[in-house]
Parts: C-alpha cells; structure tokens; sequence
C-alpha cells in the first residue's frame, strides 16, 4: 500500500515563502492619500499619551485623516482620549477592538475603509481584533494594517549593541509572512503591500553616547532606504498591508 502521508508532511521548504513587491511609502501621507474622499473608521486612533508631540509636529494620524475623509469615525479604548476627542469636535467611541461583540453592538455602519495604524502589535488577542474588523469593513473594502517590521534592519543594528528599539507597550512583532497568516485563519486576504521607513528627527538624552545613537539610526534608515532602491523592501522597518474580506457579505453597499 502507498504511502500517502508523505506529500501532506511539511519539511523545510514549505517554510521557505517568496514574498511579494513592497513599494516604499511615507506611512501617513500614504495612509492620508488612499482616504481622500472616502468614509473611513480608524481604529485605535487616539494615540494615546503621544498625541500632543504628534499633533505638535503635524504627524497625528486621526487629524490628517479628518481633513481628506468624507467622514471619519474614531474607535479606541482610551476612554478619556476619546472623550477628549469628542470635546474636540471628532466623532469618536469608546470600544474594545478585541471584543467581536462589542464592535457590532456600536452599530456602526461598515465603511470602504478600516485603518488600524500602528495598533496590532499592542494587543493581547490580535485574532479576536481581526475578527472583530469583519464588522466594520463595508463588501469591496478594505482593512489597512500598519506594523514595525520584525525584520528592519534598526532593530538588528540595535541588537548588535544588546539595545531593543520598541514602544514600552509592544508585545508583539510581525514579519510580512506572519501577519499574512495570522489574518488569514481570521476571514482576510491581503490585496497590496507597501513599506515605510522612520524619519530619526532627535534622541531622548545628551552627550556623545546619544549623538552616537542617533547618528547610527540616520544611517541604518538611510541603508534601509538604498535596500529597498536595489529590490530589497523588507529590509524597511515598516511594513502597511490592505487586506480584503473573504467571508460571505450581508449585501451591504461599500460607498
């Protein structure tokens, strides 16, 4: 009798994946441009405790979003970040992202665009947070992620010095592979992918130690830019991927 179990084994090259074009982008100005006259909720928007050095530099993501968007719909857990966004004038919520029930139950209607920036790597339970965005993303829309890149070459360089680079409340990384399926056993199929690179503007602290460092950065960024020049995208620290929905519809319009 045959042996059939042998061609359903994986061995070492099915852990070998090809991954696909990458632009290079500037992560806000791109995310501000695929919004432009669209209606759009954004998830995880408050920024919560850098909203002020954002908004200060002219980089806060939701505030960009609301001069190009037909509407704008703000979701976070930040319960006093988006009552001082509501104070503001934004049209914001209160919800936990992770939480499929309490998505719907904000009765929002679907949009053409989700952007969760910068969010996924902060979450306890990014599966139940990519199931709960089936609600929010209108039929023919799309679900766009942002993620530092497990794989930018900052971090290396960094660890070369036993240093790691990461916001204190990371508890995750992403390769462009592991997102991809992670949100696949989650109802998703990525649609495009891009990668962006940090701009070094300063460092905490002085003295030669912390010119030294940012020096360092400016160089592995500028190196990180030449890579993805010459063909090599996932050298970037970043990395944005659009993902559509491949769950059946309820026939609602994406307009």
């Amino acid at each position: 009798m045959a042996d059939t179990t042998r061609s359903t084994r994986p061995d070492q090259t099915s852990m070998v994946h090809t991954l696909p074009p990458a632009p290079l982008v500037d992560r806000i100005e791109h995310l501000v441009r695929l919004a432009e006259g669209r209606r759009v909720v954004h998830v995880g928007f408050a920024d919560s405790g850098y909203r002020d050095m954002q908004e200060g530099s002219g980089a806060w993501l939701h505030e960009r979003l609301q001069g190009v968007a037909t509407s704008l719909v703000g979701l976070d857990l930040d319960e006093a970040e988006v009552a001082r966004a509501v104070a503001d004038g934004y049209e914001a919520l209160a919800v936990d992202c992770c939480d499929p029930q309490a998505v719907a139950a904000t009765g929002l209607e679907p949009a053409p665009m989700v952007i969760a920036g910068e969010i996924i790597e902060h979450l306890d339970a990014p599966g139940h947070f990519l199931e709960a965005m089936h609600a929010l993303v209108a039929p023919g829309g799309q679900l766009l992620l942002t993620t530092p890149n497990a794989y930018g070459w900052l971090n290396v360089a960094a660890s070369l010095l036993r240093k790691e680079i990461n916001h204190p409340d990371h508890v995750a990384m992403f390769t462009r592979r592991t997102l991809e399926a992670l949100a696949a056993r989650h109802g998703w199929a990525p649609v495009a992918t891009w990668v962006y690179v940090p701009t070094v503007k300063s460092v905490v602290g002085t003295g030669v130690g912390a010119r030294a460092a940012a020096g360092m950065a400016r160089l592995v960024c500028g190196g990180e830019r030449l890579a993805v020049r010459l063909g090599r995208p996932y050298a970037a620290d970043g990395l944005m991927v659009s993902f559509r929905s491949v769950r059946p519809t309820s026939g609602r319009s994406s307009d």
